[in-house]
């Protein structure tokens, strides 16, 4: 007879995907084992296996839920009918946000997206180029001139903008709203003005 799934199954596998997540951050994916998981999840290691059948079926879930639902709130942005300027700050300051309380989420796509196979990497990276594309346009559409025609330039823009936001968490880890919203403007102020912006 097969087993029966228990009312709280989805809220268990949530609370394994956010308990891995800190132990990924602080062991390292290659570090860290089921065993661990399972004792920082209060848990036997037989149960995890009810839940998940690897340690990789966990960090598959885990990147998925958090960079697809960080996909859907950046993309959610309204900024029809904005200025350009206007439009990058919100989705600059939108994009910080949507980090706040995934420092470690954050930290394992960066380290360990790799270790998960090549057909799964293409998903996630599909969600992270819709992310990219979106800024994308917006560069483009404040100094067409520069990047209708020079992709590699877009891209250098566009990349160098999320770097300014990807590596906030490394020396603001646990920021709050307020700061997060400044170091947004100040990023939104350097890419449109330069350090004449600030």
């Amino acid at each position: 007879m097969a087993r029966t799934i228990a009312k709280d199954h989805d809220q268990k596998r949530s609370h394994i995907v956010k308990t891995a997540a800190k132990l990924f951050a602080e062991e390292g994916f290659d570090r860290a084992s089921m065993n661990q998981v399972a004792r920082a999840c209060g848990i036997s290691k037989a149960n995890i296996y009810h839940y998940y059948d690897s340690k990789d079926a966990i960090l598959f879930d885990l990147l998925d839920g958090y960079l697809s639902e960080l996909r859907d709130d950046i993309l959610s942005v309204e900024t029809a009918g904005l200025p350009p300027e206007d439009q990058l700050r919100q989705t600059v300051a939108r994009i910080l946000l949507s980090y706040q309380g995934a420092d470690d989420e954050h930290k394992v796509q960066l380290e360990a997206m790799s270790a998960l196979p090549e057909d799964q990497q293409k998903l996630l990276r599909g969600y992270q180029r819709d992310m990219v594309n979106r800024l994308s346009d917006i560069l483009t559409a404040l100094a067409p001139e520069k990047f209708e025609t020079d992709k590699p330039k877009l891209r250098a823009a566009t990349m160098s903008v999320f770097a300014m936001l990807n590596w906030y968490y490394m020396w603001n880890s646990g920021a709050g709203t307020q700061a997060r919203e400044d170091y947004a403007e100040m990023v939104s102020n350097l890419t449109l003005s330069g350090l004449n912006g600030l």
